[in-house]
């Protein structure tokens, strides 16, 4: 289409998009979206409020019934025009290698990953994400993800900063699976057999499918694989009941009463790593440094995602080379992205466009970025959230 093209060449190989917020029906919004007080029930209350803002999207939200199709899908903003909007989906589908890379391209078939802003008031449910094979069997896809706490948006942190991985390495998969049998019964208190650790704001974790984990009450900045997918473990949290069909929603239909069947979903090894931090706890690393900036990895060492932070320093300009492409989001300051005006948000209106979150294509990545901060006082920070092919450093 040549709308798309036209966006494509004018942005110089970089596209603005559109913010996209997700509504959940369950637990409290953390209000750190930085969307209007009067906007968290945008879509009425049979929908819960918003609680998520997703980036670089081209799958929807697995979100009930009454979910609209395009519910969690990003949208390019070729011109400031609300009704000029295009799916990012379809500028994928249309740019191809152009956009992506020849590399994700061959593998993937489109752009394979998205992150979201996700802000919990409450702690969430002890969940899990689905394996590939697991997730095969109900038509859907496995989904490793991990976290970062972005301190730009964490004025509060909520009831619980803290979040459960795993299983302490003492428990039994029997013990785990008598509290999963008094799911319709009473409150399993299944945390009791898991280990928290307190979340610390400008560092992440690695949380690979199959590993069971209550994300905490800090806003988080979540790169993950192209699902959303996952079966509730916890049937009770801060008093709110979460039916059976939670546990169960991703099972075959033949294997829905099975608690055998769905104990297998869990990566039991990984569950009771006895050095589950050292094993996926991620500190930021730094990736280049100069006068003019620092750059961070914050996601690295996962084999599917990868995220980087950003600091340009008051009234510095850099170029930034990256080895593949990625969807980007400011989260401090204002400038220039490539020849884009860019802002961060400081309160938006649900339908509302913005000048933070951009998608930076793999020939634009490699010839380099330049990031300008035109503010004099404050620096200007961006996240970036990158597919398999990132060149992340590894661990170990």
């Amino acid at each position: 289409m040549s709308k798309i093209r036209d966006a494509f060449e004018k942005g110089e190989g970089v596209l603005r998009l559109a913010p996209v917020f997700v509504p959940r029906r369950f637990s409290s919004a953390g209000q750190r979206l930085r969307l209007h007080p009067d906007d968290y029930y945008a879509l009425g209350t049979a929908r819960g409020s918003i609680k998520e803002r997703w980036f670089s999207s081209v799958i929807a939200a697995m979100n009930g019934p009454l979910a609209p199709a395009d519910e969690g899908m990003s949208y390019v903003d070729p011109t400031g025009r609300i009704e000029d909007r295009f799916l990012f989906r379809d500028a994928v589908a249309e740019l191809g290698a152009d956009i992506i890379g020849p590399e994700l391209k061959a593998k993937y078939g489109t752009w394979p990953m998205y992150s979201k802003f996700f802000d919990f008031n409450a702690p969430l449910f002890l969940h899990l994400h689905l394996r590939e094979e697991d997730a095969r069997r109900v038509g859907r896809k496995g989904k490793p993800e991990a976290y970062y706490f972005p301190p730009q948006l964490n004025n509060h942190p909520g009831l619980f900063p803290h979040t459960y991985f795993g299983f302490d390495p003492d428990m039994t998969r029997d013990e785990v699976r008598a509290r999963l049998a008094l799911y319709r019964q009473t409150d399993n208190r299944v945390t009791e057999l898991s280990r928290a650790y307190r979340i610390q704001l400008g560092t992440g974790w690695y949380t690979p499918p199959g590993v069971v984990h209550a994300p905490g009450s800090y806003l988080t900045y979540e790169p993950q694989w192209n699902s959303d997918v996952n079966s509730v473990y916890e049937n009770i949290v801060n008093h709110e009941v979460y039916p059976y069909e939670f546990l169960v929603e991703n099972c075959p239909e033949e294997s829905k009463e099975d608690l055998d069947y769905v104990m297998s979903l869990m990566d039991w090894e990984a569950n009771v790593d006895p050095s589950y931090r050292k094993t996926y706890f991620r500190p930021p690393l730094v990736a280049s440094e100069s006068e003019q900036h620092v750059e961070k990895w914050v996601v690295y060492a996962t084999g599917y995602i990868a995220a980087k932070e950003l600091t340009v320093h008051p009234g510095a300009s850099v170029t930034i080379r990256d080895a593949a492409a990625y969807g980007c989001v400011l989260t401090q300051g204002h400038g220039k992205v490539g020849v884009f005006d860019a802002e961060t948000a400081t309160m938006l209106r649900y339908g509302q466009l913005s000048a933070d979150e951009y998608f930076v294509s793999e020939k634009a990545a490699r010839a380099g970025l330049t990031i300008v901060n035109l503010s004099k006082v404050e620096p200007l920070v961006m996240l970036k959230h990158f597919g398999p092919n990132a060149g992340d450093p590894s661990i170990g």
